[in-house]
């Protein structure tokens, strides 16, 4: 099962990329619990009438053994469920690994404060009617809180340890997914950049630079060895800084520029500001190889790309359109897995508007502090 997952990923089936994961971590997030439930119970239940084995004064039962054991039975169910319910709440407030001192403190202090309520009450209830024959002492209530809050402890810590197991494997699963969604990103670059066309058009581009304009070749020259030194020193990492993203893509636009002339144009306005947030590396030179792929690139008609940032939030990457007569073909697998990695590293996922004059996709920009996975090759 778990490598059908890792195959969907990499394959680009975008409805059933997070089968295997999406069931994982929904185990780690409900409370899936009937056979524990039904087995703990009753158990923990026979476990607290051995313990208070309810006597009176004169050392008789003034119940039978099975009314006795259904009284602790109802008293057990009455608090396992009140401290599963305070389980529940807290997976949902702080869920993960990440999150597991605040998720454990407030499920003990909770917690404690629900156990000493109810068998309280409990014991106040008995006391009152004298259920059992007799009036508790200050002592008896102590003594049945203790007992009560070292069982709590003891299932509050199972709970937990099975949810810890399970956030674990979930990570463990998707980092895995996110580095196959990378290399796989990564290779799809690569086979892009480093086709016979792209060569051609590249050393065709510079053989006539040579000729014409040799220190136009020269810096030519070293953006095409900047471009594919990137390539490869992003391979293995899932986040790089916008500022290193931006330095790559100016260098990937020269190129670009060069091949298309005044039928390319760039312009980037980013916030200083924003400069040290991340994101997956090479989204930038996706996009914009999309856009080359499928829009007429004239002089007199030139493509415009536009990159620029909204807020402190987002990187819109625009440009208008001016689709071919005959367009290429695309399974869109560069916004697939742009949108694979936003959605695998927890993010908010991409956002794409197209009009009849324009094609944007806005980029949420990633905070260090927001993802714990991050390598961002800094």
């Amino acid at each position: 099962m778990l490598q059908w997952s890792l195959r969907c990923i990499s394959s680009g089936q975008n409805n059933n990329r997070h089968c295997f994961i999406t069931v994982l971590l929904k185990k780690t997030r409900i409370v899936n619990d009937k056979w524990f439930r039904l087995l703990g119970i009753p158990l923990i239940a026979l476990m607290g009438h051995i313990t208070f084995f309810n006597r009176n004064h004169l050392g008789e039962e003034r119940f039978g053994f099975w009314i006795i054991y259904f009284i602790s039975l109802t008293e057990t169910y009455v608090l396992w469920e009140a401290i599963r319910l305070v389980i529940i709440y807290y997976r949902k407030r702080y869920p993960g690994i990440e999150n597991s001192r605040r998720r454990i403190a407030g499920m003990l202090v909770t917690g404690s404060m629900a156990t000493i309520l109810i068998r309280s009450g409990i014991i106040f209830l008995y006391d009152k009617t004298l259920l059992w024959g007799y009036v508790f002492p200050v002592e008896g209530y102590l003594y049945n809180v203790f007992v009560a809050l070292l069982y709590v402890i003891i299932i509050g810590g199972t709970y937990e340890g099975i949810y810890y197991f399970d956030s674990w494997r979930a990570s463990a699963v998707e980092a895995e997914a996110l580095r196959n969604e990378n290399l796989q990103t990564q290779l799809d670059s690569l086979k892009a950049q480093i086709n016979p066309h792209f060569l051609f058009n590249s050393l065709s581009s510079l053989s006539s630079l040579i000729a014409e304009n040799p220190r136009q070749a020269e810096k030519f020259v070293e953006e095409l060895s900047s471009v594919y030194r990137y390539l490869l020193q992003t391979n293995q990492q899932e986040l790089t800084t916008l500022e290193n993203e931006l330095i790559f893509i100016n260098a990937y636009g020269h190129l670009l520029q060069t091949r298309f002339g005044a039928g390319f144009v760039t312009s980037i306005s980013v916030d200083k500001a924003c400069m040290q947030y991340l994101l997956p590396p090479l989204t930038l030179q996706l996009l914009l190889e999309n856009a080359v792929k499928h829009n007429i690139i004239l002089p007199e008609r030139p493509l415009h790309i536009n990159i620029y940032t909204e807020g402190k939030k987002n990187l819109v990457v625009e440009n208008n359109k001016q689709k071919k007569s005959t367009n290429a073909f695309s399974n869109k697998m560069g916004l697939k897995n742009i949108s694979a990695k936003y959605a695998l590293m927890k993010q908010q996922n991409i956002v794409i508007e197209e009009t009849t004059e324009l094609f944007r996709v806005i980029i949420p920009l990633i905070k260090t502090e927001s993802y714990a996975h991050t390598d961002s090759g800094r």
